[in-house]
């Protein structure tokens, strides 16, 4: 008796332990395989305008975050404003107040109708209808729209009918050049508190405009995403945009703003939500299978390697039009 009665007192123990080493098991392949982690890593964005936390991304580059936010316009009003592209459209409508404050109320890049899908006049006139009525709709009056041709488009034989056909339907048609295209961009990006350090890059399929403050604005043409095209090589264009870049002074290399359609590519790989601004990774970091794609990132690891710069910001609002339409609110 007192032999089952000792095997009755350890019955439960030597249960409960053969249940628990299993669990015990699992919870130290987890602990060994990163599932579980006391202490995570956290980096700090030391350019962001407060200093913002942010945590490692689950590849090799971390996701950095940029913690500014522009002022509200006050009693503003809504003004449109189209691009002519190289590539096709792009067209923003801002709401912006007498002291330049603005923000973004609609925007749609890359709208291509008028160099894939009109074969003739009247086919690019009933286009343009459409996509102004798409303004008006949201607001815009007749004599705040506006139509700016990039000086990479008006390289483009089709521009010159939608330019006629503008005219013709009695609005405006303004050709900026490129060195006029990098100081609207700065207008558009540059936020105050970055003029004393900062330059400004805007990678477009015709030609690349970098930009910054010295004393006035400064602006500079090099080939653009689209450089491929002209038959020139990635080592010569690469070398090109690394003088150009060399030319900004080096208090000026703090936070590059960088917009375009390979920028807007790139950012969109590591957007978090809807933040206005997303900060790119190391150029080498970004895989294309597209040319264009290629073409901007070797032009991007040029200005990265003339500068030395690492915190390359991307403006998911700013474009040089939106610079246009501040350079006319006087």
């Amino acid at each position: 008796m007192e032999e089952k009665s000792t095997w009755a007192r350890l019955r439960w123990p030597i249960k409960a332990i053969i249940i628990a080493l299993p669990i015990l098991a699992i919870g130290y392949w987890a602990m060994q395989s990163g599932k579980f982690d006391a202490n995570p890593t956290v980096q700090t964005d030391s350019t962001s305008n407060n200093g913002h936390a942010i945590a490692p991304s689950s590849g090799s580059e971390t996701t950095r975050s940029f913690n500014y936010q522009p002022e509200k316009p006050v009693d503003g009003e809504y003004k449109g404003v189209v691009e002519v592209g190289a590539s096709g459209f792009n067209s923003f409508v801002v709401n912006m107040d007498k002291e330049n404050r603005w923000e973004i109320i609609s925007k749609d890049f890359g709208k291509s109708f008028a160099y894939e899908g009109l074969a003739n006049t009247e086919d690019i006139r009933k286009g343009l209808k459409d996509y102004i009525g798409m303004m008006l709709d949201k607001g815009v009056k007749s004599k705040n729209i506006h139509f700016v041709i990039s000086s990479g488009a008006q390289k483009e034989p089709k521009t010159s009918v939608i330019s006629a056909e503008l005219r013709k339907m009695g609005f405006v048609v303004n050709l900026v050049t490129a060195e006029q295209e990098g100081k609207l961009a700065l207008k558009s990006v540059l936020p105050k508190a970055y003029e004393d350090n900062s330059f400004v890059v805007d990678i477009g399929s015709g030609n690349t405009k970098i930009s910054w403050i010295d004393g006035d604005t400064k602006s500079v043409e090099a080939p653009g995403a689209k450089y491929y095209e002209k038959d020139l090589k990635d080592d010569a264009v690469y070398t090109e945009v690394k003088k150009l870049g060399e030319k900004i002074p080096e208090n000026k290399r703090e936070v590059c703003f960088i917009i375009g359609g390979v920028p807007f590519e790139l950012a969109s790989q590591t957007r978090q939500g809807e933040e206005r601004f997303t900060v790119l990774n190391d150029p080498a970091s970004y895989k294309a299978d597209k040319i264009k794609t290629k073409s901007g990132v070797n032009i991007y690891k040029a200005i990265k390697d003339a500068t030395n710069c690492d915190t390359f910001v991307f403006d998911w609002d700013a474009n040089f039009t939106i610079g246009f339409l501040l350079s006319l609110n006087k």
